[in-house]
């Protein structure tokens, strides 16, 4: 065996520890982001999704209605949320926009959002980084994220957020 084996296998270790520490972090900054700068965040599954023209019919957006399971941010308290968000399908006539969530029925979410001021209903902050699907992880039976991050963990980590923020 070279030196040079064993040299390269300390370097992608060194690599490998420096990535792994440095994620947590970056994921908590984004976290600290959305954090603050929503008005309410919610965990809910989408339950109806309706796509529709704007007024001069140039532009299709989404309203999707969430259920919601718990208000983690914000003191509206009502059952269900509306989201809307550009982009849907309208007659045969699709808008899809890049960096922006999508939706889907029954779908389970921890969502950002910021009030529209304009109307009723919810944006979500930050775009699709203001979704976050959950999913149940088959092995433990635990809500996790996409990228197998406990639901826990976050509601945890946002709760330290806004208990830090007072």
């Amino acid at each position: 065996m070279s030196i040079k084996s064993p040299f390269l296998y300390f370097i992608a270790l060194i690599i490998s520890g420096v990535f792994t520490v440095s994620f947590p972090q970056q994921m908590n900054a984004k976290l600290k982001q959305l954090t603050t700068g929503s008005d309410i965040i919610i965990t809910g599954k989408v339950a109806k999704q309706k796509s529709s023209w704007n007024s001069n019919k140039t532009r299709i957006y989404t309203e999707a209605t969430v259920q919601v399971d718990q208000y983690l941010k914000g003191n509206d308290r009502s059952n269900t949320v509306v989201v809307t968000y550009p982009g849907g399908e309208v007659g045969g006539v699709g808008e899809l926009y890049t960096h922006m969530p999508k939706f889907s029925n029954d779908e389970d979410v921890l969502i950002f959002l910021k009030k529209d001021k304009r109307s009723n209903s919810y944006d979500v902050f930050d775009g699709e980084n203001g979704k976050i699907n959950i999913i149940k992880d088959a092995k433990t039976g635990q809500k996790v994220t996409s990228s197998n991050v406990r639901i826990d963990y976050i509601k945890s980590q946002i709760e330290s957020i806004l208990q830090n923020k007072k």
